[in-house]
């Protein structure tokens, strides 16, 4: 295991952990989401480092990377253009992706950055009535609640409008040790935001959205997941040429790394 960063396009430094040799494999991080919180990212990379060079990295604005404005997907695109350039040894990258940060992915596969292949696990995309649309002026709430110095209002939207939880959870939220680390990212949830764009506005995905991705890319949901979540995997399958969807026995919006294991070394070419 090694530590390391990289400087994106704008001079913003993003900070990464390292397993392994070989091809490379990115993990981009979801919703809220960096290396101190997501503990599992660790033990994928060391179940597959024996075959790949795999980087877990912190989204800007998040954990040790910094953290430039004003902010644009085009940046974040950068970021992960970055750090495969830095780790990838010339090669373009398999690119693991959970939940938002599969939007990401898929919006830098767009873009033409060095993508080879993509793993998305439940990207949340919302198409028909299994659930409330995002409200339309989502992004401009958030970015208002926290230029008004309110963050915990900003993850409380989060919250209830995108994750879809009680808001008489979030009231016992606040009051969690974890709730202090959620206001200090608050800022970023935006940042998810303008990645998912129309994704989850309840009608079908636009016929031009991603049309340039052209590399394989594998969707997977959990069978123990909530009804959205496998019916958007299923649509974004649907909608992407070049995409297989894949369903992980037992799981829900998380996964066990020995699960995902075999499932990312077969794909990225290594069969165990």
């Amino acid at each position: 295991m090694s530590e390391g960063t990289a400087t994106s396009a704008d001079g913003t430094v993003i900070a990464y952990t390292a397993w392994g040799e070989g091809d490379p494999i990115v993990i981009v991080g979801g919703a809220t989401a960096h290396r101190a919180t997501t503990l599992e990212n660790a033990g994928l990379g060391e179940l597959i480092a024996d075959g790949f060079r795999v980087v877990d990295y912190d989204r800007r604005g998040r954990g040790e990377s910094g953290d430039t404005a004003p902010y644009a997907v085009e940046r974040e695109v950068e970021d992960l253009a970055a750090v495969i350039g830095q780790e990838g040894g010339g090669r373009p990258a398999t690119v693991f992706a959970w939940s938002s940060g599969g939007h990401l992915a898929l919006n830098a596969a767009q873009a033409g950055a060095p993508v080879a292949r993509l793993v998305l696990f439940e990207p949340p995309v919302v198409v028909d009535g299994s659930r409330p649309p995002l409200p339309d002026d989502y992004v401009e709430r958030l970015d208002a609640a926290v230029a008004a110095g309110r963050p915990g209002d900003a993850v409380e939207l989060f919250m209830t409008a995108a994750v879809g939880m009680p808001g008489e959870f979030v009231g016992g939220m606040r009051e969690s040790e974890m709730w202090p680390g959620l206001e200090a990212i608050a800022h970023t949830i935006a940042y998810d935001g303008r990645n998912i764009g129309d994704t989850m506005s309840g009608r079908p995905l636009r016929a031009d959205l991603w049309d340039r991705v052209d590399v394989p890319v594998l969707v997977l949901h959990g069978d123990a997941t909530w009804p959205f979540l496998a019916a958007g995997a299923r649509a974004v399958a649907e909608h992407l040429p070049t995409a297989a969807l894949e369903v992980v026995p037992g799981e829900n919006h998380s996964a066990a790394p020995e699960v995902l294991a075999p499932v990312l070394r077969a794909f990225a070419g290594k069969e165990a």
